[in-house]
């Protein structure tokens, strides 16, 4: 039976491959994830209690309890997602994001080249390490004229973040380049949809609409970034999982592109549609505040590569998925309200001013 080993598999991109292949393929997922803060197992709703569903509660830092998963469960493949991901939070606390995103990385990576190892024939063969990284590590695109991001782009990460997850696709190809691993890389641009933890901008912005609070939009708004839904994500994900090629990175983006202002607004017409707010449109909340500091002006992908390689191309349109996301967060308040109540109300992160 085919054995699948995900890492950070109850986070928001990783609870839907999760719920993706135990729907669409026969394998055992076994979801290595230690329950951080933005860890959610209900994301997997009935498909948690599957009987093909294992989850281990395990820091990808702890190389034992790494070591002990790849010799119970032998996977045949793996996809690494676990990681330290909100950019504002590696302002105010990078090391967290150096200790998960490059030393688990390394830790994983040695536990699974030992398991590798120890395979032969078609199953060593047919083994693969899919690292899951964003188009962060390629730096800011200064203008709306510069040409998107692709395979060939040269790494310049900018914050804490990107700079640890650049580390760990270093880590990742040296071990194909040295070793003969074989891993490979894809980057992908912002992801929305349900589930998502509300400290990302579009729920953070969704949830503060729904509650009469205001809309920050950082600087003048006029950031832009590139928008993939989850489930589009997901699919390309698991199709790299079974058909990418050792040592190719994969660009996966939908051509997408907004500025955090246009996307705001978006989120403030669409709510007023859904649920009129009789005090007026929600627009009137927009607050624009201090910028981020080393804001990045630009992302955005180029997936033609990736397209081509994989056979997937996005399906959701911005305007389809962004209703399909602020409908489902509409839905399921009994979820995002004791994140709010107990964990994370909507507090401004990442205000550590850079010194001079």
């Amino acid at each position: 039976m085919t054995r699948l080993l995900i890492t950070g598999g109850m986070g928001f991109i990783g609870s839907a491959v999760v719920r993706r292949l135990l729907r669409t393929t026969d394998a055992t997922v076994v979801n290595v994830d230690k329950l951080t803060y933005a860890a959610s197992p209900a994301s997997l709703g009935a498909l948690g209690h599957d009987a093909r569903h294992v989850h281990v509660r395990a820091d990808i830092c702890d190389a034992a309890a790494m070591r002990q998963v790849f010799a119970e469960w032998r996977p045949s493949r793996v996809m690494h997602l676990a990681a330290e991901s909100h950019v504002d939070r590696s302002i105010d606390g990078p090391a967290a994001f150096i200790q998960t995103n490059v030393v688990g990385t390394q830790v994983l990576l040695e536990a699974a080249r030992e398991h590798w190892m120890s395979l032969e024939g078609a199953q060593k063969a047919d083994f693969r390490f899919h690292h899951v990284s964003t188009d962060e590590v390629f730096g800011s695109l200064e203008s709306s004229d510069d040409p998107p991001f692709d395979e060939h782009t040269r790494y310049d990460p900018r914050s804490p973040y990107s700079a640890s997850k650049a580390a760990s696709d270093h880590l990742v190809r040296a071990w194909q380049h040295t070793y003969g691993m074989p891993t490979f890389v894809s980057n992908t641009t912002n992801n929305y949809g349900p589930w998502q933890f509300p400290e990302k901008l579009i729920p953070l912005v969704a949830l503060n609409a729904l509650e009469g609070r205001a809309l920050p939009v950082y600087g003048d708004g006029s950031n832009i970034r590139d928008w993939i839904h989850v489930e589009d994500h997901a699919e390309a994900l698991c199709l790299a999982l079974f058909h990418g090629t050792p040592g190719a990175t994969y660009c996966l983006g939908p051509r997408q592109e907004r500025s955090n202002l246009e996307v705001v607004r978006a989120i403030c017409a669409t709510i007023d549609r859904l649920r009129p707010d009789p005090a007026g449109p929600r627009a009137r909340l927009i607050t624009y505040v201090r910028d981020r500091p080393g804001h990045d002006f630009r992302y955005a992908m180029d997936p033609s590569g990736a397209e081509a390689a994989l056979g997937w191309k996005a399906r959701w349109s911005f305007e389809a998925g962004l209703e399909d996301t602020l409908s489902w967060y509409l839905a399921h308040e009994a979820w995002w309200r004791p994140i709010r109540d107990k964990h994370y109300a909507g507090q401004r992160l990442g205000t550590e001013k850079a010194s001079t």
